[in-house]
């Protein structure tokens, strides 16, 4: 009988190292004082699964989620039921829920944290978290640039109005200033790729699914995003190709957009 060859067992250390924004670069060896093999949960959730519910009074986290591999990690406020973060791969999410550093003030109305698809985590304990945080100035800052992007995901939101093509470039202008701080994204060509179902534009943006769609289309026409067809890859990839195009559309008032509403 033949053997079964054994998948090479990834190492979730240098996992970390290789694609996430807060440990790319840093020493192996530094991190190994920190966090052991043993320590450190991969973990899958699955699609539309809450993860957790984030800003319960006096209620805390005891890990943070770092995404490894695909995903789309959103939050949803709950008066408005309106997705305020997106969170993709490279990227983590529940610093915010962690009581120390910013997490101590970082206070809002109760909100789901969900897996909007299939993705994959690592799960860091607080405690190690906590210190590599007292001793990495480097790590300080990237753990604090965090905080910074996602208030600042928030206010490019807060400055889409209810003018449609405003209110959908508005979120991806905010998506394209995170994932480069973040050093995800451009590609070699400078354009950005998301992946973004029209559900998740409507639920952000406070618009309704057909509408969405409409301005979509009225920025294929305009050439200013591409729908991306690929096999391997789900049919939500939006990539956009002409970011400084889409900063007029992004900052237009009503009726500044000769080609809305759509004919």
């Amino acid at each position: 009988m033949a053997k079964v060859s054994k998948q090479p067992k990834i190492n979730p250390l240098k996992q970390l190292i290789d694609s996430n924004f807060l440990f790319k670069g840093l020493e192996e060896q530094l991190l190994a004082e920190y966090l052991s093999i043993d320590s450190l949960k991969v973990e899958k959730l699955f699609s539309n699964r809450p993860v957790y519910t984030a800003f319960l009074a006096d209620e805390y986290l005891d890990v943070l989620y770092v995404i490894v591999d695909e995903g789309l990690v959103i939050i949803r406020s709950a008066p408005l039921d309106r997705i305020i973060a997106i969170t993709y791969p490279g990227d983590c999410f529940g610093m915010r829920s962690l009581p120390f550093s910013h997490g101590l003030a970082s206070r809002a109305f109760p909100s789901l944290v969900e897996a909007y698809k299939t993705t994959h985590v690592i799960k860091i304990p607080l405690e190690n978290i906590q210190k590599i945080y007292e001793n990495s100035d480097q790590f300080r800052q990237r753990y604090a640039k965090l905080f910074e992007l996602r208030e600042k995901f928030q206010y490019h939101l807060l400055n889409c109005s209810t003018y449609p093509p405003q209110a959908v470039a508005a979120l991806l202008r905010g998506l394209i200033y995170q994932e480069r701080e973040l050093g995800n994204q451009p590609d070699s060509h400078g354009r950005y790729r998301f992946d973004l179902p029209v559900d998740v534009i409507a639920r952000a943006c406070q618009l309704n699914q057909r509408t969405v769609e409409q301005v979509l289309k009225g920025m294929q026409q305009e050439n200013l995003i591409e729908a991306v067809k690929d096999s391997e890859v789900s049919g939500d990839l939006i990539q956009v190709i002409d970011p400084e195009a889409l900063k007029e559309v992004y900052s237009a008032t009503r009726d500044k957009v000769s080609w809305w509403p759509l004919r």
